[in-house]
């Protein structure tokens, strides 16, 4: 017990260390059903899936990725379902950065989609991989 009372400062550095190498994982789990760019791509093309824009109609003109549908987020559990009828479709979500998409993909998830992805980086990343956009 006097080894832990000496020693408590490198006990808790060995603690800090340890958390900081666990939380990547830890992290990465929270976005599960996340995809990146080519990800998406890859399911758009071989399974059809569906690309829901949860940004605002203005965001969305300026440049989307071709062929997605405008549900704000605020519309979206409302609308999803009128608009993605086979909760058995991909569902691909998209915003600016990403971290809207999330939301909008646990929405849809709660819906029963389970087949509902987040585009990880948003439309900044769609850009960053040269894929089409198109402007309404």
């Amino acid at each position: 017990m006097s080894f832990f009372l000496e020693n408590w400062i490198l006990i808790a550095v060995a603690f800090s260390a340890g958390a900081m190498l666990v939380w990547p994982a830890v992290s990465a789990g929270a976005r599960a059903g996340s995809l990146n760019a080519a990800q998406a791509v890859q399911l758009m093309n071989r399974e059809k899936a569906v690309v829901v824009d949860v940004r605002d109609a203005a965001d969305f003109a300026a440049g989307h990725v071709i062929g997605a549908r405008n549900l704000p987020l605020a519309e979206l559990e409302a609308r999803l379902p009128g608009t993605v009828k086979n909760k058995a479709t991909p569902v691909i979500l998209v915003c600016g950065n990403g971290a809207t998409s999330n939301r909008g993909a646990a929405i849809a998830k709660k819906l029963g989609y389970e087949n509902a992805h987040s585009l990880t980086g948003g439309m900044g990343a769609w850009r960053a991989a040269n894929l089409p956009v198109e402007k309404a």
